[in-house]
This record gives structure tokens, sequence and C-alpha cells, in this order.
């Protein structure tokens, strides 16, 4: 896929404002004409939780141009990963989208956001709902050993619109066969894909499949009940606000930093 670069005004390393690294990026992956993903340098200081998010982008006419995104890689892991949508006209992803390998790239010092496990009551099924670039935050919870030693079974269902936007797919797929995780992911992983505007498997939104039903018989696992499950939610507005009705007319109660609950909500989702 050839681009044309934009010009942009990067400001030298001196003027980045002390409240972000300047990192350069490593590797660039194109998903799909509206989908990317890169990973990046990493500052030994930077510490997060999988499931944060920080602010990231790049310095624009001497100042920081930047937006929320989710991280992608484990808390472990060298490089800093991060997957975004490609909007023409979006001030920041306009121009985000064609960074090559060693560009310079600003992040936020200060990784933050509820989506956590630590924040959920432990035990039972722990159900990751995502739509488009939702996904983000749950790869990095999938790459961590912790949430399989807290949970009897991890569910990740992600909605996207064409097959090729299901992003991550066949490292989710792969997860049970790694090195590091294998032994504990074992047989609890369960991956659920769905697509809504091409011929699929699955060709329905997750609120409707699960009103419907459909997600709970394909899988052989009982209905929804905050007795026995616990739900994060991370993809667009509508979504969000639909699974979250869905949610609390079941009984489940929102979960924070400072009380654990038995749903979280990510409410931080670039949008341009």
């Amino acid at each position: 896929m050839q681009v044309s670069t934009p010009t942009t005004s990067t400001s030298p390393v001196d003027s980045v404002p002390p409240n972000y690294y300047l990192e350069h990026v490593e590797s660039v992956h194109h998903w799909t004409d509206s989908l990317f993903s890169f990973r990046c340098t990493r500052n030994a200081a930077f510490r997060f939780e999988a499931g944060q998010f920080t602010m990231i982008g790049l310095m624009a006419n001497g100042k920081p141009l930047v937006r929320a995104y989710s991280l992608v890689n484990a808390p472990w892991e060298e490089s800093l990963e991060f997957l975004s949508i490609k909007v023409e006209n979006g001030p920041l992803t306009s121009r985000l989208q064609h960074i090559a390998p060693g560009d310079p790239v600003v992040i936020g010092k200060r990784p933050v956001g509820t989506l956590v496990i630590g924040n959920l009551e432990q035990g039972g099924t722990l159900w990751l709902l995502a739509t488009g670039t939702g996904l983000a935050p749950f790869m990095s919870i999938l790459r961590t050993p912790d949430v399989y030693e807290r949970f009897d079974r991890i569910v990740v269902s992600h909605t996207v619109r064409t097959v090729a936007e299901l992003a991550y797919r066949d490292e989710i797929l792969a997860l049970p066969k790694n090195e590091l995780l294998g032994e504990l992911i074992g047989d609890k992983l369960i991956y659920y894909p769905a697509v809504t505007r091409e011929p699929f498997p699955v060709n329905d939104r997750i609120t409707t499949l699960i009103t419907n039903g459909r997600i709970f018989r394909d899988l052989g696992l009982p209905a929804l009940d905050p007795v026995r499950d616990r739900v994060m939610l991370c993809g667009s507005e509508a979504m969000n606000a639909d699974c979250q009705k869905l949610l609390e007319e079941r009984g489940f109660t929102e979960g924070s930093s400072g009380e654990r609950g038995t749903y979280l909500l990510e409410k931080a989702f670039v949008t341009k």
C-alpha cells in the first residue's frame, strides 16, 4: 500500500514537554485501509497495568498532538504497541497513519484507566466484549499471566464490520500454544469473533447475540449472571451504552479503582 506523507513539523527532542517520553517507531502493520497498529521503543521508567491507556501522538508545530490509546502489549514487554483507526481528516490519525520505522512519537508518562482486572470481583468467567479497536486493552490483558490465575474461563468477543478488521485473530488463536502462557491458559481461553457486514459464521452485534442467547448456545455457557460472570466493555460509545444497560438490567454493578464490581467500562476511545 503506497501512501503520501503529509507535512508535519516535528520538534526537537528538547522541546518535548516533560510529561511525555520521546520514543521511536520500530514497526508498523496496516491491517486494512482504515486500521493499523505500530510498535515503538519503551522508556525503562514507563510502567502500566494491563488494560490501561495513555496519551500518545506526534509533535506538531511545537506542541504535542495526542489522543488516548490503550496499550496492546503486555506490561512485561520491552516495546509499546498501539492499535488505531485511520480517519482521513482526523487531526491525529490522518498524520499518525503515515508513520514509519524510525519516526518519533510522544508517549504520555502517566497511564490511567479502570479497565484492569484488579477492579473486578475475582472468579468465574471473565467476558471481554470489544468492537473495533476496543480489542486493544484486552490483548494486553490476554498476554498477562494474572488473568488466567484469577478467573476460571476467559471469553473474548470481538465484533467488527469486515473479516479483515479482526486484528490479532491469529495471535489470539495461538495463545494456548504460547511458550510462556500456554500452560496457564490450557482450555480457559475462548475466542468468539463476529462480523456484521460480510459473510461470516457469526453475523450479529454483541448486544443481539446476548439478548437472543446465541452466544451462550454457541459456547455451551449459561446466560450472563453477576453471581458467576465478570464483564469488561471496550468499544464504540453506542456499544458501551447498550451493553452497560443490558448488564445493569441483569444486576451487574460497575467497578472502579475504589470498589470492585462485576463489570468495567472503558470510556476512552479514539474516534479521530
